[in-house]
C-alpha cells in the first residue's frame, strides 16, 4: 500500500552489459483509468533498475513497463494508493494553480499552497553543501532543523569549492574522485541513495528541498561538463528525484557567473527538466549580479539575490509588480561576520529584512556565516549560532495567524498620509486586519484614521523581543497610539465584529 503523495517503487533486474546509464531507457505509464502519468525509470548499477511513481489521488494505479531491454519490457506493475494522512499535503505549487477558479483572488498568483489547498508560506534557509559533508555533520544539520523555523532549504547536488569550502566530499554524483578523475557517463548510486535519504528526512520534518542543479563554485569539472553531459545529468537527476513531493528545482545558483552557458542553454535545460518531471514541481533560477527574465513561462516563482547593498526586501514590491509571480528573496545577505560584503549583517538586520519582505507580500531565505566555527551553516550545515532564527520563528507564527487573503496595502489619496512611510499587510476587502511594521523607525506615537464604522482591537508587537501586548479597550475613528520609541515594532489591528 502506498500513501497518496508518497512514493511507489518497483525494483527490476535487467542488463548490466555496456553502459546502461546511457544505453537503456525504461518507462511506465500509470493509470487509474481516468488519468495517466508517465514516468522514467533509472539505472542503479549492477543490473538493478527502478521505477517510481507518486500517486496524487487514492485508488488502484496500474502500468506496464516499456524498455529497449527485453528483460525490462512488458512488466505489469500495480500501485494501490491510500488516502493522505494528516500532515501530508502533497506538492507545493503557486496558489492560483491550486485554488478553485470560483474562489481565486488577484493575490493568489503571488503565493503558494500545497496540492490539497493548504496554505504554504516559505521561510527558507541556505545550506548549499550540507549533503556533501561527513555523515555526522549531516545528522547534526537535521537535528538543528527539527528545532528551527525553516520549512525550505536551498541545497546543491554538486559540492561547492569556495571560501571556507575547500575539502573533497566522500562521494560525488558521478563515479570517480578528485585525484583520479570522473566518469561523466556513469553515476554513483551510493551518492544518489544517500541524497534521496536526506530529501526523505527533510520531508518528514515538513521541509521543502530547493534543489540547486548547477552552480559555478567548482574545481572538479561539474560546472563545465558541456551541454550534452549537462543534459545527461539533468535527466538522471529529475528521473530519480521528481517523485519526492517536497522537491523544488533551482536551475542554477548564480547562473550569471557561468557565462559559458548562454541564456539559450538555460532555456533548453528548463525544457529538459519539465519534460522529465512527471508532476510539475516548482521551478526557478537564481542570479548574482544580473536578474534572469522571470517572466519566462517555465519559471513558477522568482528566486532572487539582492542587487542593491542596502535596499533588499524593499524591492519585493517592485518585483511583484514586474513579474506577477511569487517573490522569494533567496539571498538577502547572511547574518554573520565574514569579511565579504554579503555575509556580515546583524541578526537584527536579518530579522528586519524578513519582516519587511513579508509585509510587502513576498518571502525570504535565511543564511548564516559565523566563521569562527568548524561548520558554517550557509554551506556546511551543522549548528546555528545566530540571533535571527528565533525571531524568524516569531514572524512565521504571526504570518500563519494572518488571514489567508491579506495583501500589501495599496496607497490611495485617502490613506496616503497615514501610510506613506511604512509597509502594511491588510485585508482590505472587509477591512478586518491591518499589520504595520516600523522597521528601523522608532516613533514615540502614531496616529491613524481607522475605517469609518469599524471598531478594532490593537496589539503592539515587539519583533525583536518577540512579545505581543494587547492594548486596552476598543479603537474607532481617529486614534493616537503611544509607542516605546524603539526599533523593530509592529502594530496589529483586528476588527471587532458587532
Amino acid at each position: 500500500m502506498t500513501e497518496q503523495y508518497k512514493i511507489f517503487e518497483a525494483t527490476l533486474s535487467g542488463t548490466s552489459v555496456g553502459n546502461p546509464y546511457q544505453d537503456i531507457w525504461l518507462k511506465a505509464a500509470f493509470t487509474d483509468e481516468t488519468e495517466t502519468v508517465e514516468v522514467n525509470g533509472f539505472y542503479c548499477d549492477e543490473g538493478i533498475y527502478k521505477v517510481r511513481f507518486m500517486p496524487r489521488k487514492p485508488g488502484i494505479w496500474t502500468a506496464t513497463t516499456r524498455s529497449n531491454d527485453p528483460n525490462l519490457n512488458g512488466i505489469a506493475l500495480t500501485c494501490v494508493c491510500s488516502s493522505a494522512q494528516p500532515g501530508n499535503h502533497g506538492r507545493v505549487l503557486p496558489r492560483n494553480e491550486v485554488r478553485p477558479q470560483s474562489a481565486a483572488t488577484e493575490e493568489d498568483k503571488f503565493h503558494f499552497a500545497y496540492e490539497d489547498g493548504t496554505r504554504f508560506q516559505p521561510f527558507g534557509t541556505t545550506c548549499y553543501a550540507w549533503v556533501n559533508q561527513p555523515k555526522a555533520v549531516q545528522e547534526q544539520t537535521l537535528e538543528t532543523l527539527k528545532a528551527a523555523p525553516f520549512n525550505k532549504i536551498r541545497m546543491c547536488i554538486f559540492p561547492k569549492f569556495y571560501t571556507y569550502n575547500t575539502t573533497d566530499p566522500e562521494r560525488y554524483a558521478f563515479q570517480g574522485n578528485a585525484q583520479d578523475g570522473f566518469d561523466f557517463t556513469r553515476f554513483d548510486p551510493v551518492f544518489w541513495d544517500d541524497l534521496e535519504k536526506r530529501i526523505a528526512q527533510l520531508d518528514e520534518l515538513g521541509i521543502e528541498a530547493d534543489i540547486i542543479l548547477l552552480h559555478p563554485y567548482d574545481r572538479w569539472g561539474f560546472a563545465k561538463m558541456g551541454y550534452e553531459t549537462d543534459v545527461f545529468y539533468l535527466k538522471y537527476a529529475v528521473d530519480r528525484l521528481c517523485h519526492f513531493k517536497n522537491v523544488w528545482w533551482s536551475m542554477a545558483n548564480e547562473f550569471d557567473l557561468m557565462p559559458w552557458k548562454p541564456v539559450e542553454a538555460w532555456e533548453s535545460y528548463a525544457r529538459v527538466v519539465m519534460g522529465r518531471d512527471s508532476y510539475g514541481h516548482l521551478r526557478s533560477i537564481h542570479n548574482c549580479n544580473v536578474l534572469y527574465d522571470y517572466t519566462r513561462p517555465w519559471i513558477t516563482h522568482v528566486s532572487v539575490q539582492r542587487l542593491d547593498i542596502y535596499k533588499t526586501a524593499e524591492m519585493v514590491s517592485e518585483w511583484r509588480q514586474l513579474y506577477q509571480k511569487p517573490v522569494v528573496v533567496d539571498e538577502c545577505a547572511y547574518e554573520g561576520n565574514i569579511n565579504l560584503g554579503w555575509g556580515n549583517i546583524t541578526g537584527e538586520e536579518m530579522t528586519r529584512r524578513f519582516w519587511e519582505g513579508c509585509i510587502r507580500g513576498g518571502y525570504l531565505s535565511h543564511g548564516e556565516v559565523y566563521v569562527q566555527y568548524d561548520q558554517i551553516w550557509w554551506s556546511h550545515g551543522g549548528t546555528l549560532h545566530g540571533t535571527s532564527p528565533d525571531r524568524i520563528s516569531f514572524l512565521k507564527q504571526v504570518m500563519a495567524d494572518a488571514p489567508e487573503n491579506v495583501a500589501p496595502l495599496k496607497l490611495t489619496p485617502e490613506n496616503y498620509v497615514d501610510n506613506w512611510d511604512v509597509p502594511c499587510l491588510c485585508k482590505e476587502d472587509d477591512q478586518s486586519y491591518y499589520l504595520y511594521y516600523f522597521g528601523f523607525f522608532k516613533p514615540l506615537f502614531r496616529t491613524y484614521k481607522l475605517p469609518e464604522g469599524n471598531s478594532y482591537e490593537l496589539e503592539l508587537l515587539d519583533t525583536w523581543d518577540m512579545t505581543v501586548t494587547k492594548l486596552p479597550g476598543v479603537y474607532t475613528g481617529s486614534i493616537r497610539i503611544d509607542l516605546p520609541e524603539k526599533q523593530y515594532m509592529a502594530i496589529r489591528m483586528k476588527k471587532v465584529e458587532a
